[in-house]
């Protein structure tokens, strides 16, 4: 069984067993949590009832993303700035959809 869940404003097809990294979560390495907001669900290309469907997660580690290099620059106006950001995340493995 595969559900399509919403978090951090972004979407994720998950099914048992998947790894994904989604937007910073609240909690600890080993805590389970709850994926709330299910847009669809199905099994064997049958579209389930979303009410009666429930995701649930296991946080491995709370990390950061690759660095995003920021570069600003004006063409002969001698302006040059040089930022780096480095997005928090949380990778989870789903535990069950059912």
């Amino acid at each position: 069984m595969f559900a399509v869940v919403r978090t951090g404003g972004k979407q994720y097809r998950v099914a048992a067993g998947d790894k994904i990294a989604v937007e910073k979560l609240a909690g600890e390495a080993g805590d389970k949590i709850t994926l709330g907001d299910i847009l669809l669900a199905g099994k064997d290309g049958e579209v389930a009832d979303v009410a009666n469907v429930t995701v649930a997660a296991e946080i491995i580690a709370q990390a950061k993303s690759e660095k995003v290099v920021v570069f600003k620059k004006r063409r002969r106006h001698n302006y040059r700035r040089k930022n780096g950001h480095r997005q928090q995340m949380t990778l989870l493995r789903i535990v069950s959809v059912g």
